[in-house]
């Protein structure tokens, strides 16, 4: 799935979850993880990441009625008007995973003495090296985790951290505050330059700000799956009904893709999974030394998050998730996938109503439909003549993807679209040219979250179950769902054995001498009710899985990332459980941030989401 703000990615989960990844704070429209979040990669040469989240039937505590303190069984995911997808299930629990599964022992045994020597070593932060380009007095330093944790004295890799003391005093600090901006595939190694933002100058205060690269990902063990010139190949073509010639060329593409990730990856490819970030989550904060975590993530953060919460819930402070992916495991990521295709026709809408109602400021149609034949036609022209050689139909479905993410995108959007139609293809040009610089970066993002989700759980096989299922889909949905077959669709042949999801929440499936009688303290959930990239009903499944979770939702609102941006209510209450661990009860509800409006003169382009150097696909 593709993915988002401070945020990063899940392919349609985030589950974006990959990658139209908008992978940073709406607040301050400064890229958090510039140098590796994966792209919005939608064609069928190199699949991408999104944002991934997972549909709930059911409703937040403050209008049908809290959960008992006891975990209930959650309500099943529901599908809107029954779709086609519905009929395909998952292999048995019973194929081999690629990781050893939660209640291996000797994999537990890994991480404890993981865990342990991190402690006794700590982190020696010093000066950032260069390549992380973060000035003082933000420090970086070395995490050691194994590859293997059935093998923990086998071979090792090392995580980068990055960290800005607390700025408060010594007596009123609260340790070390942990980000992560989702993925698969996105670093937070520029998290600490937030706390100098006035929207984090009160919670920087009292914690230090700590980012890092999970495996694979920057110069943590850097996964690679393809050149990055091929990645970043440009232009290329995105047809919203593809041919039967096209369907081909994209399973061809899929299939050498995976060919190229077995090559240039080999064998460590069955270590970079949920389950493993989860674990190196552990790692982390024991050489941090903090006793219990204190964790911010977002999109699919929000999914390792819980994850770590359900392997290690006596180790949990406080967490506050973010644009939450849909943890449950039938939903883990095919479905994920195919229910964000069709939020973002959703969220495509809004943004063509949007238009429509500053038709005097733009000229592209008075209806949402007159604005979408005036896209169309600017699809027509470029897939006969490129926009500067470079900006094909992929690369403008790439772009405007972003006004799913952030609405600070629908200005500048609509202005390059009305430009573009009276003869000047330069805004255009800058909003969705691939940057060559950008590229290394972005293939490696894409090859993390192309691992990750293709290790974590059963993929159909069947190219005939892809067809069949998105065929139906993009007639209701056409704006982004081929271009999310595209990234995930390695899936499909990957070789090696999918794992099995972690049913998040339920503290027995990890065995009870885990964890005893120990619980999972309050947690915080963010969520947008018009979130395309993490779907609002994700947010209600985990709600309901922990039963002592406070649901903040913003109302009628869709940009992918809350903390940090505008809406100063959102704010307040991650600011009141992050200082003093208090949460609103079990839901709370927020009024939507201003609507945009058109401005007087073309601005800067936002940085709110990094996009990917190219999207690789037929010319």
């Amino acid at each position: 799935m593709r993915a988002a703000a401070l945020y990063g990615i899940l392919g349609p989960l985030s589950l974006s979850l990959a990658m139209s990844a908008l992978l940073a704070t709406p607040a301050t429209g400064r890229p958090l993880a510039a140098a590796t979040a994966p792209a919005a990669a939608t064609d069928p040469a190199t699949p991408t990441a999104s944002t991934r989240s997972t549909r709930s039937a059911t409703a937040p505590a403050g209008t049908a009625g809290a959960p008992s303190a006891t975990r209930s069984a959650p309500a099943a995911p529901v599908a809107t008007a029954a779709p086609a997808w519905t009929t395909w299930s998952a292999p048995p629990a019973s194929v081999a995973p690629a990781a050893a599964p939660p209640g291996d022992a000797a994999t537990t045994r890994g991480v404890a003495f993981a865990a342990r020597r991190a402690a006794q070593r700590g982190v020696a932060f010093h000066r950032c090296p260069r390549a992380e380009a973060l000035a003082a007095p933000i420090t970086c330093g070395k995490v050691s985790v194994p590859l293997d944790y059935a093998r923990p004295h086998g071979k090792h890799i090392s995580l980068t951290v990055s960290r800005i003391r607390a700025t408060g005093p010594k007596a009123r600090r609260q340790g070390a505050l942990v980000y992560n901006p989702g993925g698969p595939g996105a670093s937070s190694m520029a998290f600490p330059e937030y706390a100098a933002e006035d929207a984090f100058r009160r919670v920087a205060a009292a914690y230090d700000f700590v980012g890092y690269a999970p495996r694979g990902v920057g110069r943590s063990a850097p996964l690679s799956c393809q050149r990055p010139s091929a990645y970043a190949k440009a232009p290329t073509s995105s047809p919203p009904h593809p041919t039967a010639a096209f369907k081909r060329r994209l399973v061809a593409r899929a299939r050498a893709y995976v060919r190229g990730c077995l090559r240039r990856s080999g064998r460590a490819l069955a270590h970079y999974t949920t389950l493993n970030n989860a674990r190196d989550l552990e790692v982390l904060r024991a050489a941090l030394g903090q006793r219990r975590l204190t964790f911010v993530g977002a999109s699919y953060g929000t999914y390792y998050g819980a994850v770590y919460a359900t392997l290690f819930p006596g180790r949990v402070r406080r967490m506050v998730f973010d644009s939450v992916v849909n943890p449950a495991p039938g939903w883990i990521w095919y479905r994920d996938n195919l229910d964000q295709s069709l939020a973002f026709e959703r969220r495509w809408r809004d943004w063509r109503r949007w238009v429509a109602r500053h038709h005097t400021a733009y000229h592209l149609g008075a209806t949402a439909d007159r604005v979408l034949a005036s896209y169309d036609t600017a699809r027509r022209r470029l897939a006969r003549k490129p926009a500067g050689g470079v900006v094909g139909t992929a690369q403008l479905q790439n772009a405007f993807l972003r006004t799913g993410y952030n609405d600070a995108y629908w200005d500048p959007a609509a202005r390059a679209l009305a430009a573009y139609l009276r003869g000047d293809p330069e805004p255009l040009i800058e909003l969705a040219a691939p940057d060559p610089a950008e590229a290394a970066d972005d293939e490696n993002g894409n090859a993390v979250y192309t691992a990750v989700e293709c290790n974590d759980a059963p993929w159909p096989r069947a190219w005939a179950t892809w067809d069949r299922d998105n065929t139906a889909l993009a007639r209701r949905a056409p704006f982004e769902t081929w271009d999310n077959v595209a990234m995930n669709l390695p899936c499909a042949f990957w070789p090696l054995k999918p794992g099995r999801p972690l049913d998040v929440g339920n503290l027995e499936a990890v065995g009870p001498r885990r964890t005893g009688r120990v619980t999972v303290p309050p947690v915080l959930l963010l969520s947008a009710e018009r979130d395309a990239a993490t779907p609002y009903a994700g947010a209600k499944e985990l709600w309901h899985r922990l039963p002592g979770s406070s649901l903040v939702t913003e109302r009628e609102a869709g940009t992918h990332g809350l903390w940090g941006g505008p809406n100063d209510c959102v704010n307040r209450h991650v600011d009141a459980y992050l200082l003093t661990g208090k949460t609103p009860g079990r839901s709370a509800f927020c009024a939507p941030r201003p609507e945009p409006t058109p401005l007087p003169e073309p601005g800067p382009l936002p940085e709110s989401g990094k996009q990917p150097a190219a999207i690789p696909g037929t010319p």
